[in-house]
Order: structure tokens, then sequence, then C-alpha cells
């Protein structure tokens, strides 16, 4: 198999393998790294229909990450995708009404962000020892709520790494909260930040792109990387999904042979839909790309418009994982429309970093095609959980029904009746008072547990494990800091003078 070398959407610097931008999360340039070209797919749709989920994540990641030996690859797998996950299936797949869910929450903390960060440590410490690392690793990340609590369980205590999780300290839900807080392992460390994700984004790119920072870790024997989106280990395990899901659609015969699957995905920062799109161009029989957003609808601005505008009012809303102005993994899609171009990619990041907006010329708006851009506001995304609950007895969480209200939306406006797949990022037992108040407002005032329980009544379903360990749980993490701290915040972790 020919190596397959990855490049930074600004164009700085070599060509990296994969192992190296694994490792280093964002390029130097501050650019996204991306793979030369797409692979494509080297087995049919029939052969994967046969495949587990660990048999088809092999078949697809092997054509992205090429420096790693099958044993090196295949381990990383086997180690990820097991009992930790509460179904065999992995990613099983659910028909309800005229929609079919990928529920991607069946992992140790009951979101979509498990799918990757339970190989991305694995990952790592096979690219660090392939790139004669010596230096700890120390992952940095910023959370909407979802990754922080999946990275912090995927690196707690893996030798040879340290986490630092920062997430907006009144802008997730009280689960997801308390995940992150009870997080165990000497390892991790998780701060609250006063300001919202964008800001902890932010901050975490302004210490990577910090040269003098870099300096001082080296010589402290420390090295940054990334668990986020931006990082091409996270981006490459989702594409498996999709795949995996077509495979599986085709075996059921819910999706013919030569037939395209609609795909909604519920995205603020644009990594799981971008992994569809790659799953797309691998040759995954996959059709249109529905991008559903939140009220914080830049995406869907941006799609109706050709303008990326984030100069607007950030609004917290019931499905926080979406609550993003910054979409991050977009920049990796304007470098494909833009011909590739880094040096127009570079030029419209930095009129988005100097003035908050960018607009595409006609012929680039012309090659997103594929995507189809709409939003859910409070009121829908309520409307749409009581409603699937009221027909069939399937309880969702906001995320997903954002997603669902979309997908809706989008048959009764475009008359596309092709067979749509809705990608349930989360389980609603992570969301459990806005889906429970959605299904009846007498539940408004009920304790947080005593709706878990309830929630397990009205769905028939058991408690997840992850909502069982935080009942007692004490918190462990109690750190607060303002925006422009979290370097302070950071030293003191590491113990750097």
């Amino acid at each position: 198999m020919n190596q397959l070398y990855y490049r930074s959407t600004r164009g700085a610097g070599e060509p990296v393998t994969a192992s190296q931008a694994i490792l280093q999360g964002l390029a130097r340039d501050g650019g996204l790294y991306v793979p030369e070209s797409i692979p494509q797919l080297d087995c049919t749709m029939e052969e994967l229909a046969e495949m587990s989920y660990p048999e088809t994540a092999y078949a697809v990641m092997k054509q992205f990450l090429t420096d790693f030996t099958e044993e090196e690859l295949k381990t990383c797998i086997a180690r990820a995708y097991d009992s930790k996950f509460d179904t065999p299936e992995i990613a099983p797949l659910r028909k309800v009404e005229d929609l079919c869910y990928l529920e991607l929450f069946h992992g140790a903390t009951i979101a979509f962000k498990d799918m990757a960060l339970s190989i991305l440590p694995h990952l790592m410490t096979v690219s660090a020892r392939k790139n004669g690392v010596k230096n700890e690793i120390v992952i940095l990340t910023a959370t909407s709520g979802d990754t922080g609590k999946a990275a912090l369980a995927g690196f707690s205590d893996v030798e040879g790494t340290r986490i630092v999780v920062f997430y907006p300290k009144d802008g997730v839900s009280p689960i997801q909260e308390k995940q992150m807080v009870t997080q165990k392992g000497a390892n991790t460390m998780v701060v609250g930040i006063h300001g919202n994700f964008d800001d902890a984004q932010s901050g975490v790119k302004a210490l990577f792109g910090d040269r003098q920072l870099e300096q001082e870790l080296d010589a402290a024997g420390f090295q940054f990387s990334s668990a986020n989106s931006i990082n091409i280990g996270r981006l490459v395990p989702q594409v498996v999904y999709y795949v995996y899901a077509c495979a599986q659609l085709q075996k059921r015969g819910e999706l013919q042979p030569g037939e395209l699957l609609n795909v909604t995905v519920p995205t603020g920062n644009f990594g799981n839909i971008l992994a569809a799109y790659y799953a797309k161009s691998m040759g995954a029989p996959i059709g249109r790309l529905v991008c559903a957003s939140n009220e914080n609808k830049v995406l869907f601005d941006f799609f109706r418009t050709g303008t990326y505008d984030r100069n607007r009012e950030f609004i917290l809303t019931s499905s926080p994982s979406m609550d993003i102005l910054i979409s991050s993994n977009l920049e990796r899609l304007i470098y494909k429309v833009a011909g590739e171009d880094p040096r127009q990619n570079a030029s419209f990041m930095e009129q988005l970093s100097r003035t908050g907006a960018y607009t595409l010329p006609e012929e680039m708006r012309q090659r997103l095609q594929d995507f189809y851009g709409d939003f859910t506001d409070e009121a829908g995304t309520a409307e749409a959980i009581r409603q699937v609950y009221k027909a069939s007895g399937y309880i969702m969480d906001t995320h997903t029904a954002v997603a669902a209200h979309v997908a809706k939306d989008y048959r009764a406006q475009t008359g596309d009746q092709a067979p749509m797949l809705v990608v349930s990022t989360a389980s609603p037992y992570k969301f459990t008072r806005s889906v429970m108040s959605a299904i009846d407002p007498k539940y408004e005032q009920a304790e947080d547990f005593a709706l878990v329980d309830e929630l397990s009544r009205l769905s028939g379903t058991p408690i997840p494990q992850a909502i069982e360990d935080i009942r007692s749980a004490p918190v462990l993490h109690r750190t607060v800091c303002e925006k422009d701290e979290m370097w302070d915040v950071v030293k003191r972790f590491l113990g750097v003078k």
C-alpha cells in the first residue's frame, strides 16, 4: 500500500506521516492536517456487510493510517472497541418510523465522542513510539460537553500522557459537568472557565501556537497534542461508522445496491459531518449531507449564503455540545473547495480571525452541493422529542432531536424521499432534564437523578453505567479560571515554572 501523507490546510511545512500528524494535533502554522488525497475503499459494500465493527474499522483506517503496521492498528482497534461498549454491535442502527437512527452512544461516556476517543490514546502512544518521542504528551482540549469526558476516560492513567480539559463553567448540562469533575486518574485535570466554548477553544489554540511556550515545555520534558476533532486521529475513526452504517443497511435490505443514503448530522464543530463527507469520498453510497444546527446557526447561514460570520449572539441551548460559533473542522472543507490552495484557505482563516467573517466566491460555493444546511429552534427540538416518543416510545436526546427535526423538514422542503440516516450523538440520559421536560412539563421541577429513574421507566431501557457511576461519586476537580488564566493553570498542573 502506498504511503499516505498529510499536509497543513495553510501550506507551511513538509508533508508528514499519519503518526506525526496524530502526535502534533495542530499543524505548526495553525492549520489542520488533511490527507494529500482521500483513499478509496478496497472492498465492496457486500464484503463490508459481513464484517464486525472492528473489522470494518480496520478496512477503513488502514487506508488513512498507512505508516501503522497491520498488527499495530489491529491492536489499537481491539483495545478500543471492546467491553467498554454495552453492545457487541458498537454502533447499532434503530429504525423508528421512517428514519433510521445510528446510535453512537453505547460507549463508556454515553456520547458519540467515545467512538473516536476510545482509540485515540492507543493511536497516540503507538505514534509516540514510532517517532522516538521521549517527552510526556500533554493532551490539551476544549469541550462543549462531550469531548471532555470521553477524552478524560480515554487518557486516564495512560502512561506517558497527561490531559487537561477546559469547559465553559455555565455552558454544559449538569450530568455532563458531573461526569467530568468526578473523573479519576492522577494524570487528569478538569478546569471550568468563565466564558463560552469558543473562548475555551480559542485559548487552547493560542497555547498550541505559542512558540516560546513550546520551548519551555520541551525543556521541561513535555509536548502538547490535542484530543479535539482538529486531530486527524479523532477524525479518521469517525469515518468508520458511516461506512459501517451503509453496509449494515444494505445487509438489512433498507438500502438497495446502487441507492444512496442521505445523512443528517447534528453538528457544531463540523467534525462529525466532515467524517461523513470523507466516507462518501472513499466510495460509501452516501447522497446528501444534511447539516443540522441549533439556534447557534452559523453553519446554516454559511450554507445558505456562502458567508461564514461568527459576529452574533452566543446562545445557550438544550443541545450544548452544538453551542459553537467557530466551527474548526469547516477549515478542512474550505481547503477542499478552494481547490486545495493553502494560500486561499489561509486568507479566509486570517479574515475570520481579524473580522470574524469571510465570504466564499460563487465558484467555490458551487462545490458545496453535497451539503444542505438547516436548523431547529428550542421549541422544535422539544417538539421532536415529544412527537417521536408519543408515536413510537423511542426517546432521544436533544442533539439527536435537532437532527430528527431537520431531517423531516429536509424531506418536506425538497421532496427527496431517499433513505435517511439520523446520527444519534448522545444518550438521552445525558440530558435528562431537557428530554423529560420536553415529554411532559410536569418533570421540570424534579431532581436530576429522579428524572434518570423516570426516563428508564418510560423508555424501558436500563440506566447506563456511566450515570450510575456518578450518582454518588465525589467531586475531584474544582478548578475554575478566567479565560486569560488558562496557561497559568496548565503550568501549575505540569509543575513548569
